[in-house]
């Protein structure tokens, strides 16, 4: 689980305009909350932030706050169109404690031929310790046949990780090539003709 350091600062002005005033410095404006205290508004450097988003379930450690300051990114808002930050809601957490996150699901080797793999689940719901949050889960496809279709269960989840997405669902589906999809549908009326 990686962890990125970054300088806080408490927000004092609020509003659109303060908050406009704050990307214009190229700072991105925060609530911090969680573990029954108020919750507290900052500035965050927003370079360092974006950097930091790249990857999933990332731990933030704020720098410059007195305490309660590893968080975890819960909501974050981005510009419709040029896709910069505009805001971030982060959740304090502590070691030990468990939170509920999506994490990201990796398909590695090759299906069957002629089968085609279609991956039905790209982020499943986990509860875990919050320090020790899996980056992703990986799933081998090797060698599974067309008419497979694996479900969230048969994910290796780590000790101490509990599934929360159901476990019936379907993580990925092994079907026949749509050519030959096409071409039985064809035959199958032609069939039914000749026995007429």
């Amino acid at each position: 689980m990686s962890e990125v350091r970054i300088a806080a600062e408490p927000r004092t002005e609020f509003g659109k305009g303060a908050s406009r005033r704050a990307r214009r410095a190229g700072k991105v404006p925060a609530v911090l909350y969680g573990h029954g205290t108020e919750p507290r508004h900052l500035n965050l450097p927003g370079h360092d932030l974006m950097l930091a988003l790249k990857t999933p379930n990332v731990l933030i450690r704020l720098d410059g706050l007195d305490k309660d300051n590893l968080a975890l990114p819960k909501s974050v808002q981005r510009d419709a169109l040029k896709g910069f930050l505009e805001h971030i809601d982060l959740l304090v957490v502590a070691k030990g404690e468990t939170v509920e996150v999506d994490v990201p699901v990796h398909l590695t080797g090759e299906v069957k031929a002629p089968g085609v793999l279609n991956q039905e689940l790209v982020t499943v719901a986990v509860e875990t310790e919050a320090t020790h949050i899996p980056e992703s889960f990986e799933f081998d496809v090797t060698g599974l046949e067309v008419g497979t279709n694996p479900t969230a269960a048969e994910l290796k989840l780590p000790a101490g990780t509990k599934l929360v997405t159901d476990p019936e669902t379907i993580l990925l589906t092994v079907s026949a090539p749509r050519a030959e999809e096409e071409a039985s549908a064809e035959e199958a009326p032609a069939e039914e003709e000749s026995a007429e």
